[in-house]
């Protein structure tokens, strides 16, 4: 169902510009942690504890990392407001960049072509 509090985000890989910004704005809001100057231009892989595809992700990550420059930050959306929680818990994992997001399943080549 629905959150009427939320902005109608896209839950498809290649939100527009616009929408990424207003989520990545509604993040920063809903998790304190998040407020700090740097965030703005990292990318960012959401998940949750317990959540084992999230784990294959940050696996994924971590894979790319090896042979690319990855600078990432795993967020836990556990730390989220409720409303914006819910919005992720059936979407998780889910990178964001400052201008795009991709949503599981994804593969090394994806991370790839996406980071790049």
């Amino acid at each position: 169902m629905p959150n009427d509090n939320l902005p109608n985000y896209q839950t498809d890989n290649g939100a527009n510009h616009e929408t990424i910004a207003a989520l990545r704005r509604s993040i920063i809001a809903a998790s304190p942690k998040l407020a700090h100057d740097d965030i703005h231009q990292q990318t960012w892989l959401l998940g949750t504890t317990g959540c084992h595809l999230c784990d294959v992700a940050e696996s994924l990550m971590n894979q790319l990392a090896a042979v690319q420059p990855v600078n990432y930050h795993y967020i836990d959306i556990s730390d989220f407001n409720e409303p914006l929680m819910m919005h992720f818990a059936t979407t998780i994992p889910v990178v964001l960049t400052p201008t795009q997001r991709l949503n599981y399943p994804f593969s090394v080549l994806d991370l790839q072509q996406l980071l790049v």
